[in-house]
């Protein structure tokens, strides 16, 4: 099951992706997340790790799997029989902002009902993901 949320941000498309790949720092832009923790030094880049918190879930370990810089990155995280996987672009968008898309796929045995049980959850923290962002980087201008 794949759930998908977008929103406008009135930033530059640079600017937006940089706070988004500051993995790091979302605790403090987005309720969604409460600590982060990467595993890894240097900036985010395809075979990276992040622990990350969330309220009401498991903690996750997170893989960058693909990165285009300034664009976009995937990563995943593996649990016994699921395998979820989130996409987070950054493009510009008509009004000279950008337009940023957060994904969430869940697959495996264990994917379809696991997505079931999580589905307003993971809504929810979709939307708070993508507010958090668009009030840290309009404020940011």
């Amino acid at each position: 099951m794949r759930f998908e949320a977008s929103i406008e941000v009135a930033a530059p498309p640079e600017a937006v992706f940089a706070v988004y790949a500051d993995v790091e720092r979302w605790p403090v832009w987005t309720a969604s997340v409460s600590k982060v923790e990467r595993l890894d030094d240097g900036p985010l880049a395809v075979g990276a790790r992040t622990r990350v918190r969330q309220p009401k879930l498991p903690v996750a370990v997170w893989q960058v799997t693909q990165l285009q810089p300034g664009r976009s990155f995937t990563w995943v995280a593996r649990a016994p029989g699921l395998l979820t996987t989130a996409l987070h672009v950054v493009t510009p968008s008509a009004t000279g902002g950008s337009l940023v898309v957060a994904s969430l796929e869940q697959d495996g045995i264990f994917g379809p009902l696991v997505a079931g049980m999580s589905k307003n959850l993971t809504e929810k923290y979709l939307d708070l993901e993508l507010q958090g962002l668009k009030a840290r980087c309009e404020r940011a201008e």
